[in-house]
């Protein structure tokens, strides 16, 4: 979805928070950085070479919560992902 046009429910707040993309294979950890989020979605900045799949858990140790995430958008160093629940972080996550 990258139309241009406004389809959120919400305006994302800035914000700055460290994070982990959790992807679930063989326990891979990706750091990133929110950039500005909703209870919806945030928008992720990643590493440009990052190999991020569509759907992973992101862990945000601020906030203490684990978010079940859908990618919506991708260019270059940002992602847009919309939230489709929460779960606790694995036990195999240090962070």
């Amino acid at each position: 979805m990258c139309s241009g046009e406004e389809t959120r429910k919400q305006r994302r707040r800035r914000v700055l928070k460290g994070a982990t993309i959790l992807t679930g294979i063989a326990n891979s950890e990706i750091k990133c950085t929110v950039r500005n989020m909703t209870s919806d979605g945030a928008e992720l900045q990643v590493v440009v070479d990052a190999r991020i799949p569509d759907e992973f858990l992101l862990y945000i140790p601020i906030d203490g919560i684990g978010y079940k995430t859908v990618v919506r958008w991708r260019r270059a160093d940002k992602l847009g992902v919309v939230f489709r629940g929460t779960e606790p972080k694995p036990n195999w996550h240090y962070g």
